[in-house]
């Protein structure tokens, strides 16, 4: 199941209506999660090193309301991105053109904008030639207006996310008799990533991180420690996600390789009635960190508390991290339909770590597990 052409309209619409309240005129937005939500423009799969193409900055499209996304392309992402087909009335720069007059023309095609959001993702040259192009323009961050509509999530965007969830929690499942002494933190990686390849995801939505937290720690993330083998005795601490049709999970969970160590029941135990409290309050009205608060509160009672070293989770969506925080920081009051991870941990320095994850989506009765 995919998101209808309609809705992306309906999602435009109500952009509209966003930048008309804000006094906006239009907004730019680079290849992105936020592009991909009012377009269907699907995002390329991260890479190491970026992509470069001649004119490269000028990739995007200008939205305004009441009119269709006006597209501004290099030739080679047409090629190689888009399958030679370019969206209707797009501007195709190609490599020989004159790049910031092409763009300019597009910009000034919006009838002299006064204010101009442009996505957070743009390059620093598109912002310089926007205000090369359009003199006096104001220019305002953009991608924090897109989440005001991206936060709340529709039906056909929670059944998406709860594909994604059940492909991680599979992948879990088909992993964990792996560990066992002997195994590598970097073969576990491997092995997560092929079940979730396997299963349907279009890639991890973030980089696999498997590690253990002890005395001689071993981290996938760390070459010195990522080949070497699993100890009898050491919890292993898995976070990874799935991606189905654009929508991400974050998945956790923690497998002892043999009995765990001493303490470690307790910490369990205590960390899961942290994410349940957690769950519980995820309910209409309430503010952020108060959920964020319910969440420590019996991790603190347990005298774990120090151990307890992030927030209780973040939004998630088309990216895997996004506003609002269930942190400390954040007032937001949560709103039926948003979506979280629920992901406490205990990570006690020298002896042991402990987590787990899973995402929920805000109700009247608290959080609904996906």
């Amino acid at each position: 199941m995919a998101i209808s052409a309609e809705a992306y309209a309906q999602r435009r619409e109500r952009l509209g209506g966003l930048l008309g309240e804000r006094g906006l005129d239009a907004i730019f937005l680079p290849p992105s999660s936020d592009l991909e939500y009012l377009t269907g423009i699907e995002r390329d799969l991260p890479t190491f090193g970026n992509i470069s193409y001649a004119h490269g900055w000028v990739t995007g499209a200008f939205l305004a309301p009441g009119r269709e996304p006006l597209y501004v392309l290099p030739r080679m992402y047409v090629a190689f991105h888009l399958d030679g087909a370019p969206p209707p009335g797009a501007v195709v720069v190609h490599e020989d053109a004159d790049g910031p007059a092409l763009f300019a023309e597009a910009a000034r095609s919006l009838a002299a904008p006064r204010r101009l959001a442009i996505g957070a993702r743009a390059w620093a040259e598109t912002a310089i030639e926007l205000q090369r192009a359009l003199p006096g323009v104001e220019l305002v961050e953009g991608s924090s207006l897109v989440n005001r509509l991206r936060r709340v999530k529709s039906e056909d965007e929670l059944t998406l996310m709860a594909r994604a969830c059940e492909l991680a929690r599979e992948a879990m499942d088909a992993v964990a008799p792996r560990v066992r002494p002997g195994v590598t933190m970097s073969e576990l990686v491997e092995e997560v990533e092929h079940q979730l390849r396997v299963r349907g995801s279009r890639c991890p939505s973030f980089p696999t991180h498997v590690f253990t937290w002890g005395a001689d720690r071993l981290d996938s993330a760390d070459e010195r420690s990522a080949h070497v083998p699993l100890r009898e005795g050491d919890p292993v601490l898995f976070d990874f996600g799935a991606v189905v049709d654009g929508y991400c999970s974050d998945f956790g969970r923690t497998i002892p390789c043999g009995e765990p160590p001493p303490g470690w029941e307790d910490a369990r135990a205590a960390m899961l009635a942290g994410q349940e409290a957690g769950r519980a309050a995820a309910r209409p009205g309430v503010l952020a960190r108060e959920v964020n608060a319910a969440c420590r509160e019996p991790v603190e009672a347990a005298g774990l508390g120090d151990g307890f070293r992030h927030r209780m989770g973040h939004g998630i969506g088309l990216d895997v991290h996004e506003r609002p925080f269930l942190s400390v920081e954040d007032d937001t009051p949560l709103e039926e339909g948003m979506t979280f991870t629920d992901e406490p941990s205990i990570l006690v320095a020298g002896s042991f770590g402990v987590r787990v994850e899973d995402v929920i989506a805000v109700t009247p009765e608290g959080g609904r597990v996906l």
